[in-house]
């Protein structure tokens, strides 16, 4: 798959497997693109100290606590990865950590919805907004399936992932794939990416793992397929994602050809009348 003119199309491959939490993702998101700061409360989602993505936060790691059965913990090889609660009765502690960003989808409807022109898609593939060109009319931030652009409260306009765009122009990678210290984070190809996450899926089944699974890789999908998809270790809707994303505006075509229709229909309508008005006996 090839992004405009003759780059290959990149993106990036999140293992939510090996993320340990650190954010150091988010840190070297906001320190490369001077992303402002958006507080530091707690949240309630654990030791989360950011709720999710937005104008100000474009990389956002999710702390999410699990409590189940032992029994369920050991079915999928991850005992030694709970943590006993009180005094060691009840169930296990799991923590699933995901660091999530804008999907850079390969039919985007905030591109479909921008009158100004100020989202494109560049030549690595991926989806940018040119905030000197947006009005701040904010049609792009619900024709987002996945709920990532937004906009920045006391400037209007709607901000998101570049995936560090200049960066790439220089031929460096992202910078929340740079800092990560496991590798959770992958850039590259986007096809590659596909083959080492198929890869690494098989691995964990082969070792007990049969809850991971890939999400927004499959170029069959309601957005054509993902520029960043994950690997998870549970069901999409555990991590905030959407099971069946869908592009918002996939009926946009047949909607302006019924338009279409109807104002044909309507002149045709007007037309006869007119013509009868006409030809009636004075």
């Amino acid at each position: 798959m090839t992004g405009t003119g003759e780059r290959p199309r990149v993106g990036f491959f999140t293992d939510t497997s090996v993320c340990i939490g650190c954010k150091a993702c988010e840190v070297a998101c906001k320190e490369w693109n001077a992303v402002p700061e958006d507080g530091l409360l707690l949240t309630g989602m654990s030791y989360d100290n950011t709720q999710g993505l937005g104008a100000d936060t474009w990389r956002h790691v999710a702390f999410i606590e699990q409590r189940k059965p032992v029994d369920v913990f050991e079915t999928a090889g991850q005992a030694d990865a709970g943590s006993e609660l009180g005094d060691g009765a009840g169930p296990e502690l799991r923590w699933l950590m995901a660091s999530d960003v804008c999907k850079h989808c390969t039919h985007a409807a905030c591109l479909d919805v921008c009158p100004t022109g100020s989202l494109f898609r560049t030549e690595f593939g991926t989806v940018v907004v040119q905030e000197d060109i947006c009005n701040g009319c904010g049609y792009c931030i619900p024709a987002c399936p996945y709920g990532v652009i937004d906009q920045r409260k006391g400037d209007g306009r709607a901000w998101k992932c570049t995936m560090c765009y200049d960066r790439l122009g220089a031929g460096m990678e992202p910078a929340c794939a740079k800092a990560c210290p496991t590798d959770s984070i992958q850039f590259g190809p986007l096809d590659e990416l596909r083959e080492r996450a198929a890869s690494r899926v098989r691995t964990l089944h082969d070792a007990g793992r049969p809850e991971a699974r890939l999400y927004g890789h499959d170029p069959g999908d309601g957005v054509g397929g993902a520029g960043a998809f994950f690997l998870l270790l549970d069901e999409p809707e555990v991590y905030g994602l959407p099971p069946d994303p869908v592009v918002t505006t996939r009926d946009l075509p047949s909607m302006w050809r019924h338009a279409a229709a109807a104002a044909v229909a309507m002149a045709a309508g007007v037309a006869a009348c007119f013509l009868r008005t006409g030809r009636r006996p004075r």
